[in-house]
């Protein structure tokens, strides 16, 4: 049998760097901060009124039962953008995407699937042809994104406008990395796997609607064994006072149950959840908001029970605090783990 060699590494920032001064002297850079906006670019805040799949209202409910962990797995995405070079004013970014699904395995978490994606992002159009030949020695895709937006409008011709829409496709790349992720466990495992941020349209979705044409896209939002954990709120699916009932839940209570549904998307039943104690803190505070399959016009579907049943798992993953971390509010342990297993294989670049 023939081994087959693995394909070589792409090269990090640093390589990156000084192959390109070195290839286009001038044209370099040397450091800066990441340019990622945590969660990606933000969109306007806005509040959305959804059906209600439980009867009673909008309203506060209790949590009762034993609180025993639940999730088999959890998944995870990370992303980094940073700046490579300058020509004629416009960045030249390297971006570095990874997603993990980390499992529980006889009480300790292992990797069950892990995957990496380098690659350089410019609008290709506006650079020199003698630079453009310099990125191809690199040995690293290029990704052209002369005709990508950037998140809010602006000027094209803006350098920001330029470099925001290499960072939006960054991000889009993640996005894509973790729906694959979620597709392959979907399709291999049928025990619960928690997903960072929402199983439809962001997380394990996407932020790119042409992607969700295919039917693969569906596969996780429709999985009764994912449960996607949303801990940004710039959409609230309630108004008025079923809003304030919503920022009134406290530590281990969850809200009714409700439909969200988009052209742009696969419907979901989705709940908020408080994780933690909010006295003293804003609204927002130990607040998240579950996505689980809508299976609400399936023969013996119990909304309800379902609700509860995968509340008291995320519960379960509350303890031990997340600490020290920033967002510790709303983190749980497996996908702290997941962070820090990202952090460490991509500290090399």
């Amino acid at each position: 049998m023939t081994a087959t060699r693995p394909p070589e590494p792409s090269p990090g920032v640093v390589e990156v760097r000084r192959r390109l001064a070195e290839l286009e002297p001038g044209t370099g850079a040397t450091g800066g901060a990441g340019l990622d906006i945590p969660g990606g670019a933000p969109d306007a805040p806005r509040t959305v009124v959804a059906a209600l799949l439980e009867t009673g209202g909008m309203r506060a409910h209790g949590v009762p039962g034993h609180r025993a962990p639940g999730f088999a797995a959890f998944l995870d995405g990370t992303q980094s953008s940073r700046i490579v070079g300058f020509v004629n004013g416009i960045a030249i970014v390297h971006g570095t995407v990874a997603a993990v699904v980390r499992e529980r395995r006889a009480q300790r978490m292992v990797t069950w699937a892990h995957a990496m994606e380098q690659r350089i992002y410019a609008p290709l159009r506006t650079l020199p042809a003698t630079y453009q030949a310099s990125l191809a020695t690199l040995g690293m895709d290029i990704i052209d994104t002369s005709d990508d937006p950037a998140p809010g409008g602006g000027s094209p011709a803006h350098p920001f406008t330029l470099r925001d829409a290499a960072v939006n496709r960054v991000g889009r790349d993640r996005d894509r990395l973790e729906q694959q992720l979620a597709r392959r466990w979907c399709r291999a495992e049928q025990r619960m796997l928690f997903v960072d941020g929402g199983i439809a349209g962001g997380g394990a979705g996407t932020r790119d609607p042409a992607a969700d044409a295919g039917k693969d896209d569906v596969v996780v939002a429709t999985a009764p064994w994912v449960a996607g954990v949303v801990k940004s709120h710039r959409t609230l699916y309630a108004e008025g006072d079923d809003l304030l009932r919503v920022f009134a839940l406290q530590a281990g209570e969850r809200s009714t149950v409700f439909r969200i549904t988009s052209s742009k998307r696969a419907p979901v039943a989705s709940w908020y959840l408080r994780l933690r104690d909010p006295a003293g803190q804003d609204p927002m505070w130990g607040l998240v908001r579950v996505e689980v399959a809508d299976l609400a016009d399936r023969p013996g579907s119990d909304v309800a029970e379902r609700a509860a049943v995968v509340s008291r798992w995320i519960l379960a993953e509350v303890s031990p605090l997340a600490l020290p971390d920033a967002r510790w509010d709303k983190m749980v342990y497996g996908v702290r783990d997941c962070e820090q297993f990202l952090r460490a294989v991509g500290s090399s670049g």
